[in-house]
């Protein structure tokens, strides 16, 4: 939607977050009339302080109080399919979002927009780092940590990097120049209700027939829906003739390209996910090849299989930004030499983890340890696993499961934060949830957090 759009009608931005000050300080800037912000009760004097001056309607987000505007700009976490925001939309509420803001005043943007159920933050990171080792100037933000309306708009980058979550390709408003899309497992049934519905919504980043990216970038062994696929353009990653792991290195086709282990991120999803990031830096013009040693730099981003180091014997994991149980799966695959305590579990959007549970069962860590409101799901779903192989236990929260894990480890075992759940309930954010875990076991919650290269 672009800004003229605007002009004269009565606007106001949806949610408080970091999504929404950015869209309401973007939005205050450019229209006379100060959009209003509506916001929980909870969230009323955070609103007021970046708000001044305009209208903050604290409180419930009823149809009456949405259907007092013409366009609402909704932060990403409020699902259109659900009440009141599907009701209102049918009294004709015109609902956008900051990343369709951004797209309509930036139509000459070179982008690259990234998604994926897993994955799509470090590839995202490593797409800007790769591209700058190449001198180009990158943009990188979006769902990674920096809304693109709180960049400045004076960046003026060869290209804008930007992680994409579900939620804004849902109502994304633009086609990047190259969309890359990792992989699709089920997630965020509470926000898209079905799985159908929330891989259709991430498909939305490949635009529609006639509106395409002039490249896509996708993964091989990916079951697509036929009806979402590009005719032409898209360059395959996990295939034998392009960008792949195999024999331990990166290869492009014939071409041994890289040793996996001079990736600094462990595990074989993550040697993918930078042949992800290579076939987006062939698809932008760029010949990856010579560039991917660059990779060597990387720093691995928090709360993805991030080790924290030891403290009392044991060795901390922190893997909380993994929320769906196929992530968990992975993150267990790295430590299965070491006696290893999990912490799963968190809010439950009504995924099953039955599949987790029959994978798991083969073989079984030393502790799975279940908190939150998934905790129950998780639980029942373990119900059957070998109790003399794999103590498997509830907690109340997370520092009970911590205790735990300390008492069931011996010395030299792994304590691995990886929940497979959004941290809703306990914790604001994936963020707040990992902090609070290397805080519990003895670190710096300060000293994990930083994403280096954010921004210009």
């Amino acid at each position: 939607m672009r800004l003229s759009e605007l002009a004269g009608r009565r606007v106001a931005v949806w949610g408080a977050g970091r999504e929404g000050r950015a869209a309401w300080r973007w939005l205050a800037e450019r229209l006379p009339d100060l959009p209003a912000v509506i916001c929980p009760a909870a969230e009323a004097a955070e609103a007021r302080a970046f708000a001044q001056g305009a209208e903050v309607l604290a409180g419930e987000a009823t149809l009456e109080v949405l259907c007092r505007f013409d366009v609402v700009v909704k932060s990403p976490g409020i699902s259109p399919y659900r009440s009141p925001a599907a009701e209102a939309a049918v009294a004709g509420v015109r609902f956008t979002s900051g990343t369709a803001l951004w797209f309509a005043a930036n139509p000459g943007a070179r982008t690259i927009a990234i998604t994926g159920t897993k994955g799509k933050s470090s590839t995202t990171a490593m797409v800007a780092q790769l591209l700058r080792a190449a001198g180009r100037r990158v943009v990188l933000a979006g769902n990674i940590g920096l809304p693109l309306l709180e960049v400045d708009d004076a960046a003026a980058p060869d290209w804008w990097v930007m992680e994409v979550s579900s939620f804004q390709a849902r109502d994304l408003g633009g086609v990047p120049d190259i969309a890359v899309v990792l992989n699709l497992y089920p997630e965020h049934l509470d926000w898209h209700g079905t799985v159908d519905r929330y891989y259709r919504d991430k498909l939305r980043l490949l635009g529609v027939p006639g509106a395409r990216p002039r490249a896509s970038v996708l993964w091989r062994e990916q079951d697509w829906p036929d009806d979402t696929l590009p005719e032409a353009g898209v360059h395959w990653f996990g295939d034998a003739a392009g960008w792949h792991v195999a024999e331990g290195a990166v290869w492009r086709g014939t071409q041994r390209v890289l040793s996996a282990a001079a990736i600094p991120l462990p595990g074989a999803h993550n040697a993918l996910n930078l042949c992800a990031a290579l076939a987006a830096i062939d698809a932008a013009g760029q010949d990856a090849a010579p560039l991917a040693p660059a990779i060597a730099g990387f720093r691995p981003l928090p709360h993805r299989l991030q080790m924290l180091g030891e403290r009392d014997g044991l060795h901390w994991v922190n893997d909380s930004i993994a929320t769906t149980p196929f992530a968990t799966l992975a993150a267990l695959g790295h430590h299965r030499d070491r006696p290893l305590a999990l912490i799963v579990g968190g809010h439950d959007r009504g995924v099953p983890w039955d599949a987790f549970a029959r994978s798991v069962a083969g073989a079984p860590p030393r502790a799975i340890i279940a908190i939150g409101a998934a905790g129950p799901r998780i639980l029942a779903a373990l119900d059957a696993i070998d109790r003399t192989a794999c103590a498997v236990e509830g907690a109340a929260d997370l520092a009970a499961a911590v205790a735990r894990a300390r008492a069931l480890l011996p010395p030299g075992g792994v304590v691995l934060l990886s929940p497979g759940a959004p941290s809703f309930g306990e914790f604001r954010d994936y963020d707040e949830r990992g902090r609070r875990f290397a805080a519990l076991a003895g670190f710096d919650p300060d000293s994990i957090s930083h994403i280096e290269g954010m921004g210009a």
